[in-house]
C-alpha cells in the first residue's frame, strides 16, 4: 500500500498503550501501525515526539446568545482555530434552545453559524430550556434518532435553568431514547438569595460572585441531579466540578451502583477565588460558574483526575472579552458582579496545562492523560472509535507533543477573540507542535498551516454509558 502520508518514529499513546511505531495514514483514516512504514507522499519525522489522539473538548461554548448587549469573543472561526492551535481536533459545542424555540429551529442556527468556518470537526450538544409536550415526545426522540445524542440541563441561571419536574421529564426522555444528559448543578434560588444579600449589603466587586455561589449550593443541587437521575433510572453527566464536596457526592452515587460520569476543568486546578478579588476590576476575569474555589478544592480535584472519579477534563470555554463594553466590563458589570458575563476562555490551555501540570509533574500518566482529554469524550459521546484514537480504521485525527518544549502563555500565542487568558505567564511543560485532522496537517509550530476550513460536522451514536441502560 502506498500512504498519503506516514508519520516515522514517533511514540503512539492511547488510553491503555504506548509503543514505538510509525504510523501510515490513507485517505483520511489511519491505514497501518508498523515499523519501517516508507512508501508515502509525504514523511513526517517524529523522533522524540508523542503522537496522540488529537484532543476532543466536550464542553464549549462558541457563538452563544449571552444577554442584552454581551457577545460572545468567539464565533466558530476563532474558537475552532485557538482549539486547534490547543491540540484539539474535535470540539463539542452547545446549542442553546431558546424559550419558545423548537430545538429544530435552534439547530437550524447553530448549523449556519457554524456552516463553513471551522478548523476542527465539530458536533452540537442540545441545551434544552423549554421542554414543551412537543419537545420532549416528538422533537427530542426524532433528533436523538438524526444522531444529536446528548441533552444539556441548567439548574441555574434565570432563563435557562429547569423546575425539578421538568428534569425529570427530560431525563425520562433520555432514557426511551438512549440520549446521554449533561446537567449543571447548582441551585439558582440560593444563589438569588444571597446575590440580593449581598446587594443589599453593598458588596458588589467581582470577588463577591465567589461567595453568593459557595460550595454547599453547588454539593446540594449535584445531590438532588443525581437524585433525580436515580427515580428515573438514567445516566448522567455532573459537568464542571469544583470541589471535594461535589465530587464525592458522584462517588458516593457509583457505589449505590449509578452510571454516573464526572467532569472537571483547568479553572479549578489552576485558580482560586482570591483571584477575583484584584484591584481596578481585573477580578473580573475570572468570573464563571461554578467560581473557582480554594487550595483544598484544587487538591481535590486533582485527586478526582487521579483515582477515576472524574472521565472527562473539558475546558468550559466560554469566552468573553475583558476590556470591552459588550464583554467583561459592560456598563453594568463595572457598578455590580452579578452583571458580568459568566465565563472563561480556555480550549486552547486545556491540553497544555494538563500534561505539563499532570503528566510531567507525576500526577497522573500519559495513558490517563489521553482517556482524559480525548479517549473518554469520544466514548461516553458517541464518536468512538472513528475519534479518540489511534488504532486502524480511526480518522488520523493526531497530535505531536513534544513534552519537553516549554512554553510562557501568553494570549497572543492562543488565537481565540478574547483579549486575556486567566493563564497568562504561566510556565508549561509540552506543547503540541503539529496537528493532523483526517491526515491534514492543520497546524505547525504554533499556528495554522493554512486558511482552509477543514473541519466537518460530525453526527453521533448513542453514548457508551447510555447505550448499556436499558430503554423502555
Amino acid at each position: 500500500m502506498r500512504f498519503d502520508t506516514v508519520i516515522r518514529h514517533g511514540t503512539v499513546v492511547t488510553a491503555s498503550d504506548r509503543f514505538i511505531s510509525d504510523v501510515g495514514i490513507k485517505d483520511g483514516r489511519i491505514a497501518a501501525l508498523a515499523a519501517e512504514l516508507t512508501d508515502a507522499d509525504e514523511t513526517i519525522d517524529a523522533t522524540g515526539l508523542l503522537v496522540l489522539p488529537g484532543g476532543i473538548d466536550s464542553h464549549v461554548h462558541l457563538d452563544q446568545p449571552s444577554g442584552d448587549g454581551i457577545v460572545m469573543a468567539d464565533d466558530f472561526d476563532s474558537g475552532t482555530r485557538s482549539a486547534a492551535v490547543g491540540g484539539n481536533t474535535t470540539v463539542l459545542s452547545f446549542c442553546m434552545q431558546e424559550k419558545g424555540q423548537s430545538l429544530r429551529e435552534a439547530l437550524k442556527v447553530y448549523h449556519a453559524k457554524a456552516a463553513g468556518k471551522c478548523h476542527v470537526d465539530v458536533s452540537f450538544h442540545m441545551v434544552v430550556t423549554d421542554p414543551t409536550p412537543e419537545v420532549l415526545g416528538q422533537e427530542l426522540p426524532a433528533l436523538v434518532e438524526s444522531g444529536y445524542t446528548s441533552i444539556k440541563v441548567f439548574m441555574t441561571y434565570e432563563g435557562l435553568r429547569l423546575r425539578d419536574d421538568e428534569i425529570l421529564a427530560t431525563l425520562d426522555t433520555a432514557r426511551r431514547t438512549g440520549a446521554l444528559v449533561m446537567v449543571h448543578c447548582e441551585n439558582e434560588d440560593a444563589i438569588r438569595y444571597l446575590v440580593g444579600r449581598h446587594e443589599q449589603e453593598g458588596k458588589l466587586a467581582p470577588k463577591y460572585h465567589a461567595s453568593t455561589r459557595p460550595v454547599a449550593a453547588e454539593r446540594e443541587a449535584t445531590h438532588r441531579a443525581l437524585s433525580l437521575a436515580e427515580i428515573v433510572d438514567v445516566p448522567i453527566v455532573i459537568v464542571h466540578v469544583s470541589n471535594r464536596e461535589a465530587m464525592e457526592e458522584i462517588r458516593r452515587a457509583r457505589q449505590r451502583g449509578q452510571k454516573i460520569a464526572g467532569e472537571t476543568c483547568p479553572q479549578y486546578l489552576m485558580l482560586t477565588a482570591d483571584d477575583l478579588d484584584q484591584e481596578e476590576l481585573d477580578g473580573a476575569k475570572f468570573v464563571c460558574s461554578p467560581p473557582p474555589r480554594d487550595k483544598p478544592s484544587q487538591d481535590a480535584c486533582w485527586e478526582g483526575l487521579e483515582q477515576g472519579v472524574f472521565d472527562l477534563f473539558s475546558s468550559d470555554h466560554c469566552p468573553f472579552r475583558f476590556n470591552d463594553p459588550e464583554g467583561k466590563l459592560n456598563e453594568k458589570g463595572k457598578r455590580n458582579f452579578r452583571w458580568i458575563p459568566n465565563g472563561i476562555p480556555g480550549v486552547a490551555t486545556r491540553l497544555p496545562i494538563l500534561f505539563s501540570e499532570g503528566v510531567m509533574k507525576g500526577r497522573i500518566d500519559i495513558n490517563r492523560f489521553v482517556a482524559l482529554t480525548s479517549t473518554n469524550h469520544a466514548k461516553l459521546y458517541g464518536l468512538y472509535p472513528q475519534k479518540g484514537t489511534i488504532a486502524i480504521g480511526s480518522d488520523a485525527d493526531i497530535a505531536l507533543w513534544d513534552p519537553d518544549k516549554q512554553v510562557t502563555l501568553t494570549n497572543e500565542l492562543l488565537h481565540h477573540g478574547a483579549d486575556y487568558t486567566p493563564y497568562e505567564g504561566l510556565e508549561v511543560r509540552g506543547w503540541p507542535v503539529r496537528l493532523l485532522l483526517r491526515g491534514k496537517t492543520i497546524v505547525e509550530n504554533g499556528d495554522l498551516a493554512n486558511r482552509d476550513m477543514a473541519g466537518s460536522y460530525l453526527s453521533r451514536g448513542l453514548s457508551s454509558l447510555a447505550a448499556n441502560s436499558t430503554f423502555r
